[in-house]
């Protein structure tokens, strides 16, 4: 089969390049040797837990610790300490560094040394264990190269078309660590976070650490850094602590070396990313490689692009649907933003309002089944809720989040009086319509879940799926782009198999030091005094717990502190995990720390803590929708027929209220105090009982009435505009 892909006879597209992967300022652009080194890493990488995970499976803890070990060379190879110039290679290396590089690979070596010939003598020579001189002095040197490879990647200055000498250093670092918890690990499993730990697992430990939280600051900042730290230093401050964050305290070899039990950094969130998340990333590099992302985005404008505001209205669609698979807003916002804000701007929406669309929607994404941004697995991890009901369950919130969304962008277009683009700026309809097979990779994962595969057998078969259709595009994936395809997955894989790994720490803190117990007692002192107000002080622990934090750690952290304790309130699983789910998300939207939308500010060139403040209005259903599972769980799936319909109703005009409150246009202006009466009757459409129903529906039409008799539509003023 042949395509004509000449100009003359091309569909009209607006989006190219929306499947591309954006680089980040610090991110290396290798070239020569080393580039072709670590693409056949990156590669035989994506390919280990595919074969890991479809064929041969190793022992957990031994295949979490390469996926880690793994994630941290790519890491360290690719993303450097700081921005760097992406076309200049580093300096020369001076007398101060040529001392630094030497004591760092001497230890380093010696360390290497020692576990390569302990594994030599276990595998060649049968020794169970090394000679005692083996690890005697193995730990000191560890460190020292670590502690100097860290600091001297801050200090001296890095190119961007080669690896630099510490970051190399702490390659060869993460590969001593991870190989000597391979050689130790029936011991370590045993003894860590013990009174029988010995000193070489506080060595190592912390030093794994300490690369863990160094990588995750290069690739997604200092906020979880911060957080991990604080928690490891409450590790040992506790008993100096009042109140219910006191607890007994802890030896160093002991608090330290338990953070890297299966109860912290090879815990859930790892347990997910070198599962599912691994896999549904390749889902994603695959679908990029057949360019599904720019069929989807311009199927968006096609739809939707001749409404009234089109190009926000597609961000909404768009955004939602590429959120949903790359697993991160602020990401999104760049990857979808850069096409759909400047669209924005063209038809009338100010900058600030196209920048908090875009993040809006993007960060709704992470909400979408069926896979939620990898929220989902995490969440089946913790809860032990079979994939397919979590994602049934999710259905309704995410459908009303969205329609709040929408129903936002329509007001505002329509109090502003925007067009729609004009249809030889669109692509036609009809012309896309003949590549409707490019969403089969999605129909197909959904359907293999619903008819009962793993969540891994399904993402294989997607994956796969994805290859075969790209065979009906111009982009057809032959061998090599195969191989594109597994590296690209390695390369988007670093983040978040780093966010998860440092969130591992902090949830090991919890573990080890029970606080998230004792938080549960606190919620419960408030329940009894006042339920609402626990959860509302669950609903700010959560969003605080999140911000700055990717989706997928900001969920790990709140479900470890806050979930359990809404679980002891009597609040069924299911609510309780989706409650601190959906704030943990929309804190990437939540003033001061809004993560993507200071993302969508960047482009749209508007005032960042504006555009938060904007963006967490549109938002604003994602407030409400959490309260609406505990009052009403039909929302989520679990009531009769009856009361489910009921909900979804309700709750569509509960906030299509709230979205014309926030805007101040119902069928017309709304001056103050109709806007707050409106919120009353959005508000409550909450409780899901019929008398509080019943009361919404009758402040809505009471209102609805006094806007068509009484209230003559009058254009806005200049001042009113500039107000809005």
């Amino acid at each position: 089969m042949t395509v004509d892909t000449s100009k003359s006879d091309s569909p009209k597209v607006i989006a190219e390049g929306v499947d591309e992967e954006p680089s980040a300022s610090n991110e290396r652009q290798l070239s020569g040797v080393q580039h072709w080194v670590l693409f056949a890493f990156c590669a035989l990488f994506t390919a280990f837990h595919l074969y890991s995970l479809n064929i041969d499976p190793m022992e957990t803890w031994a295949y979490r610790l390469l996926h880690i070990g793994g994630a941290l060379c790519i890491g360290f190879a690719l993303m450097s300490s700081w921005r760097v110039d992406k076309a200049t290679s580093a300096p020369r290396i001076d007398i101060l560094q040529a001392v630094a590089l030497t004591v760092g690979l001497a230890g380093v070596v010696w360390a290497g040394f020692c576990v390569a010939y302990a594994f030599y003598g276990r595998e060649i020579l049968g020794q169970e264990m090394p000679p005692d001189w083996v690890f005697a002095r193995f730990g000191i040197p560890l460190v020292v190269a670590t502690a100097i490879g860290i600091v001297s990647a801050w200090v001296f200055r890095s190119g961007g078309t080669s690896v630099h000498w510490p970051d190399a250093l702490l390659m060869l670092c993460s590969i001593t660590v991870i190989a000597y918890l391979l050689f130790h690990l029936e011991a370590f499993r045993l003894r860590a976070g013990t009174g029988f730990a010995e000193i070489n697992y506080l060595w190592v430990s912390l030093c794994g650490i300490a690369l863990i939280m160094e990588m995750t600051r290069r690739v997604a900042g200092l906020a979880l850094v911060s957080i991990a730290g604080i928690f490891l230093v409450y590790t040992f401050i506790g008993p100096w602590l009042p109140g219910f964050l006191h607890h007994q305290g802890y030896s160093a070899v002991r608090g330290i070396s338990y953070m890297w039990k299966d109860s912290g950094i090879l815990g859930a969130p790892i347990a997910v990313s070198s599962t599912y998340i691994i896999l549904f990333i390749t889902f994603a590099a695959f679908l990029s490689a057949s360019k599904v992302g720019d069929y989807f985005v311009n199927f968006a404008f096609a739809v939707a692009g001749r409404a009234r505001g089109g190009p926000a209205k597609v961000a909404v669609f768009a955004s939602g649907l590429m959120g949903m698979i790359n697993g991160t807003s602020a990401g999104n916002v760049v990857a979808t933003g850069s096409l759909t804000i400047p669209l924005m701007k063209k038809v009338g929406y100010r900058p600030q309002m196209a920048a908090s669309v875009e993040a809006t929607a993007s960060t709704g994404g992470q909400i979408m089944p069926p896979i939620m941004g990898a929220g989902a697995f995490i969440m089946a991890e913790i809860t032990g809720i079979p994939y397919t009901e979590l994602i049934v369950a999710a259905i309704i919130p995410a459908v009303m989040y969205f329609i709040t969304v929408y129903f936002m962008v329509d007001l505002e277009a329509v109090k502003l009086g925007m067009r729609g683009m004009n249809d030889d700026e669109l692509p036609k309809v009809r012309d896309l319509a003949r590549k409707a097979f490019l969403f089969l990779p999605v129909l197909i994962l959904i359907i293999a879940l619903f008819f009962g595969y793993t969540p891994i057998r399904a993402g294989t078969y997607a994956l796969l799926s994805a290859a075969v259709v790209s065979w009906l595009t111009p982009y057809r994936m032959g061998p090599w782009s195969v191989i594109k395809a597994l590296e690209l997955a390695a390369r988007m894989a670093i983040q978040i198999i780093a966010v998860c790994a440092c969130a591992g720490i902090i949830v090991g803190v919890i573990a080890l030091t029970g606080v998230g117990a004792r938080f549960s007692s606190l919620l419960l002192g408030l329940a009894e005094t006042s339920q609402l107000l626990a959860l509302v002080f669950a609903m700010a622990i959560s969003i605080l717990l999140g911000m700055g934090m990717p989706t997928t750690a900001a969920y790990a952290v709140a479900a470890s502190v806050v979930a359990p304790g809404l679980q002891e309130l009597g609040i069924q699983p299911l609510v309780a995990h989706f409650f601190v789910f959906y704030f943990a998300v929309i804190s990437a939207i939540t003033p001061p720390v809004a993560l993507a939308a200071y993302a969508g500010a960047a482009i749209a060139g508007s005032e960042p803590m504006r555009t938060s403040v904007t963006a967490f209005k549109i938002g604003s259903a994602a407030f409400v929708v959490p309260f609406m599972f505990y009052y009403s769980p039909a929302l989520l799936m679990e009531g009769t027929a009856i009361e489910i319909i009921q909900v979804g109703v309700t709750g569509v005009i509960g906030v299509f209220l709230l979205a014309s409150a926030v805007q101040g246009y119902y069928f017309g202006r709304l001056n103050a105090l109709f806007r707050a009466v409106l919120l009353v009757g959005a508000l409550c459409m909450i409780n899901g009982l019929l008398v509080t129903d019943f009361a919404g529906v009758v402040i809505a039409v009471g209102i609805l009435a006094y806007q068509r008799l009484v209230v003559r539509e009058r254009p806005p003023t200049p001042a009113e505009q500039s107000a809005e």
